[in-house]
């Protein structure tokens, strides 16, 4: 008879018990829904993010309404009540209610773009006990006048802030807008990281033709979007001396395989669960397993970057960028 396939996995140092993560969304934004996602084979759950743009905002209506009536010192007060305690106080109450109703590794997520003195909130963080900070960065590279490598040192900028106050693992959520995305993520590797996520979803804008709006695009991804990640996991695999995660276009059990496949220690998942419910992830857990008991594959370590350009015997296909055969036939 045989076995059960095993799931475990290794990521930013924990054991985990399936490569399939919940990524920061709304599904993890309340303990109620972590305990659910956990039931449901979870290997990790990604807490919805902290945007800095929610405390930079609150600083911002604070100073217009206080600062002229209120000195500095006043107003700094005020500024650690407000904020501290509402804003950031309740992210950190999520923090020490999951870790106390879980059992998988609760990892917590910063969405910023600067290196404000607030992201001395991560040993904050630590000291609630998340196992690990997701830090999700981009910067858009729309600025006249900033070179790439402005942009860049952003990013080497908030590692070393965050290095600098925790010990526990630290990865980073980056984007595919990059001059040079190999080498970039290489020189990320070796500032201390312990994994990079691929890649993350931002805001887009869209037009409404019919009321000269400016309005909001498509906030879930699509499968035709796994390209991005499968091509660039594949590419790095193998490459980087720390652990590739990868998050967009993944929409079922099959993309999870094919993102092992090409290298990743873990596969983030967000979308499909908005389309499909919290029980889906029991859904792609079931359609991997059966996948690994056809092809008698035991663990995940015997299949994982199998088809990484480090490991496929036709390597070049993936650098090639144009449909040559397609168009010429």
């Amino acid at each position: 008879m045989q076995n059960t396939p095993d799931l475990s996995c290794n990521y930013l140092g924990f054991n985990l018990r399936s490569p399939i993560i919940a990524s920061s969304s709304g599904f993890t934004d309340s303990v109620k829904k972590l305990v659910e996602l956990e039931r449901f084979g979870a290997g990790a759950v990604v807490l919805k993010s902290i945007f800095e743009e929610e405390i930079a905002g609150e600083y911002d209506k604070a100073l217009r309404h206080e600062a002229e009536n209120t000195g500095r010192e006043e107003f700094l007060d005020y500024l650690d009540v407000r904020i501290r305690k509402e804003n950031l106080g309740k992210y950190l109450q999520l923090i020490r209610d999951a870790k106390q109703a879980l059992s998988i590794p609760v990892i917590a997520s910063v969405n910023c773009k600067t290196t404000y003195e607030w992201m001395s909130f991560s040993e904050e963080i630590q000291k609630a006990g998340a196992d690990a900070i997701e830090l999700n960065v981009f910067v858009l590279p729309s600025a006249l006048g900033r070179s790439s490598l402005d942009n860049e040192k952003i990013y080497f900028e908030i590692i070393k802030q965050v290095k600098r106050r925790v010990n526990i693992p630290v990865a980073m959520k980056i984007s595919y807008y990059f001059s040079n995305l190999a080498q970039f993520a290489h020189d990320l590797a070796h500032s201390g990281l312990s994994g990079i996520v691929m890649f993350n979803r931002f805001y887009s804008p869209d037009f409404n033709i019919h009321s000269l709006q400016v309005t909001q695009g498509n906030v879930l991804s699509h499968p035709g979007e796994l390209f991005l990640p499968l091509r660039w996991i594949s590419m790095l695999s193998g490459k980087l001396s720390c652990d590739l995660s990868a998050s967009t276009g993944v929409e079922d059990g099959a993309s999870v395989i094919k993102l092992l496949l090409a290298g990743a220690s873990t596969v983030q998942v967000a979308s499909a669960l908005y389309r499909h419910g919290a029980g889906y992830m029991e859904t792609m857990h079931n359609e991997l397993r059966h996948w690994m008991s056809q092809h008698d594959f035991a663990t995940i370590d015997s299949f994982k970057g199998m088809l990484s350009q480090n490991k496929y015997e036709n390597p070049e296909v993936f650098e090639r960028l144009q449909f040559m055969r397609y168009f010429s036939e």
